[in-house]
């Protein structure tokens, strides 16, 4: 192939790049990150370099390895290539994800050793089972789906951060698990049948290129060109093995941005690319700081919030589109306002818009109202791990027992999380009774039970409410459980968190009974899991990670408040450990992130005083509510913060979108 000059590349290929863009395409000599904010064209600019590599420096093909983040963006970027260089040398590249890589190194490990490579869980149900035995017999309690969850979750953390015993061990602590024992028990198991999951292929991976020169010489002399997308979501291991391929002829070419990493419980590690430099010292860092997706407002509203992140790069995001809509605050007192509101946009709904959420959860009172309503939605990524929390078989089981108070089994599952006050032996004898006599357990306790005075008038209350929540609303019955018979300062002495409450709640409050809110739960979690989206649907619910890599013409924000979104507020970065710091910028990437995906209109939920990110998107220093009047819309159409003192325009906003 005869190699051409850029500018005969880019005239037969009709190429359009800015020059940023352009400076990115012919890095190819030295290591280099390329840090591209959203909707900067890096797809467009990953895509072109691998064509001016091949055409322009004649570069074999074959030599270049592409790595994404997922499958799918490996389908991608595949078919980027192809439509704008041909489907022959197309063929001819490698796009695979790490894991693909990695399968690649142990199959070619066990051929030079005469060995078959563990075979591959590719099924989370078996997965699942391994873990629920093991978790059975270090907790003595059946695990809820919710808690093998989150077990899983933090194997695939332990293995991709490449955690010490000790810090294993530190983390078992604070999850309140005994979690070193359960990995070491996962891990033997999985030794013991010749099994690896996804991430053991990773660490095998790795083990087998520090450990084999003739393995990592192979790999690297296969691959002298190594291009990765989406760096900021790779993790720690994952970095090892990019690096020691890479190491050889350093001829590596990184694309990500640190300020849009936000998946740290999948032990994504950006402090790879803020450590570009010094593990690379020949290498370079490139900007690409233009947007052209979003509205002008949007983009300059969204380079001031992430500005204030500490752990970044220095960069600016820049507007190709002119202001053209307000960014529009929609107030609301509480959580509940958002879904009637909502409801109503999906109802009217003729271009391309998504609901943005932090969690799963956040979308059920939604999904709720348009199933009630027959109105159509598409949901992405759907999870029914909200169903099997702890705090909502709680509340089922307590209403549960409300309706049989004879249940022994559901009566052993809750006593200590409302007000009965009786000890365990206490518990258990009052069970024993109740099964002899054939009456309640609460009954069996006060009648034949050995109890103090104190515990004898919590029982006789607590049978009290025991026999009123299946008179009342099924909001009452949710609200008395908890603030009335002891169940919120449960969760206090547990440290669990009580989000689950509202939503709940929210359920409950379209529910006309106790009985009705249970098979109502059941009902919704059937709907979701069997839920088949209709693609020419406009309406989309999606959580702010799903979301990721995608765009939408309007988006909707939800639950932008302190407490649920952040989590918690760091105001003194002085005073907060370096945990807390980290978790909390997360955060603010998680909003940017949602900020960042709206190309014409953005609207976001907005609760007055205790909406942190929302205030600090349009420059709004927030002290009391009377600051709020700081705030100045600027000549042209967007919002802008400044300090003069204005209240006309923040008034004007709020009327706009104004929810009573």
């Amino acid at each position: 192939m005869k190699k051409m000059t850029l500018e005969q590349f880019k005239e037969q290929f009709n190429i359009k790049l800015n020059n940023q863009q352009l400076k990115a395409v012919q890095s190819v000599q030295n290591p280099t990150l390329l840090l591209a904010v959203p909707g900067s064209g890096k797809t467009t600019v990953l895509v072109t370099r691998l064509g001016y590599m091949i055409y322009c420096l004649g570069i074999e093909p074959e030599s270049i390895l592409t790595i994404t983040y997922t499958v799918a963006a490996t389908n991608y970027m595949r078919q980027r290539f192809e439509t704008m260089f041909g489907e022959q040398l197309a063929a001819r590249l490698e796009f695979r994800t790490i894991n693909g890589i990695c399968s690649k190194i142990i199959n070619y490990y066990g051929n030079c050793i005469g060995r078959k490579a563990f075979d591959l869980i590719t099924e989370e149900g078996f997965k699942s089972k391994i873990l629920s035995l093991i978790y059975q017999k270090e907790l003595n309690e059946y695990p809820s789906e919710n808690d093998l969850q989150t077990v899983i979750t933090l194997i695939t953390y332990i293995k991709n951060m490449m955690l010490s015993n000790e810090e294993i061990e530190s983390l078992g602590k604070k999850e309140n698990l005994p979690l070193a024992e359960i990995y070491k028990a996962y891990c033997g198991e999985l030794r013991r049948q010749s099994l690896m999951d996804y991430d053991d292929q990773m660490v095998y991976a790795y083990t087998m290129l520090k450990t084999t020169p003739q393995v990592l010489e192979y790999f690297q002399n296969m691959y002298q060109y190594i291009c990765v997308d989406e760096a900021q979501d790779t993790s720690k291991i994952q970095h090892k093995i990019i690096e020691i391929l890479a190491m050889k002829n350093k001829k590596l070419f990184m694309v990500g941005d640190e300020d849009q990493s936000i998946y740290g419980f999948r032990a994504a590690y950006p402090e790879a690319l803020l450590s570009f430099e010094s593990t690379y010292p020949e290498g370079k860092i490139l900007l690409m700081e233009e947007n052209f997706r979003s509205d002008g407002a949007i983009v300059t509203a969204a380079d001031r919030f992430i500005q204030k992140n500490k752990l970044r790069h220095k960069k600016n995001m820049k507007a190709s589109r002119d202001m053209a809509k307000d960014i529009r605050l929609i107030e609301v007192k509480t959580r509940k306002s958002q879904y009637s509101y909502l409801t109503k946009v999906a109802e009217n709904c003729n271009v391309d818009t998504a609901v943005l959420y932090r969690d799963n959860e956040s979308i059920i009172p939604v999904v709720d109202m348009l199933e009630r309503s027959g109105i159509d939605y598409k949901i992405k990524n759907a999870d029914l791990t909200f169903f099997n929390h702890k705090i909502v078989t709680d509340i089922k089981n307590i209403i549960r027992f409300a309706e049989n108070p004879k249940d022994t089994e559901i009566f052993m599952q809750i006593y200590f999380k409302i007000g009965t006050y009786l000890s365990k032996m206490g518990a258990i004898e009052a069970c024993r009774i109740s099964e002899e006599k054939g009456i309640p357990v609460i009954d069996s306790a006060l009648r034949y039970g050995r109890i103090p005075k104190g515990t004898e008038k919590s029982l006789k209350a607590m049978k009290t409410h025991i026999e009123s929540i299946l008179e009342e609303s099924a909001y009452k019955a949710v609200y008395r459980i908890v603030n009335f018979m002891g169940y919120s300062a449960y969760l206090e002495r547990a440290k669990i968190k009580d989000g689950k409450i509202s939503i709940l709640q929210a359920l409950a409050a379209n529910e006309k009974t106790p009985e009705d809110f249970l098979n109502r739960l059941d009902e919704l979690a059937m709907i979701i899991k069997n839920k088949k989206n209709n693609y020419d649907c406009k309406f989309t619910l999606s959580t702010i990670h799903s979301s990721k890599g995608l765009e939408y013409d309007t988006v909707y924000i939800m639950d932008v408040k302190d407490g649920v979104f952040p989590e918690k507020v760091v105001a003194n970065r002085k005073k907060a450990t370096d945990e807390e710091i980290k978790t909390y910028e997360e955060e603010r990437r998680l909003y940017y992130v949602a900020v960042t995906r709206a190309k014409n209109q953005l609207c976001i939920f907005d609760f007055k005083d205790s909406s942190t990110f929302n205030n600090q998107l349009l420059g709004i220093n927030v002290k009391s509510s009377a600051d709020k009047t700081k705030f100045q819309k600027s000549g042209k159409k967007g919002i802008i913060a400044t300090d003069r003192k204005t209240s006309k325009a923040i008034e004007m906003l709020r009327s706009k979108s104004y929810l009573r």
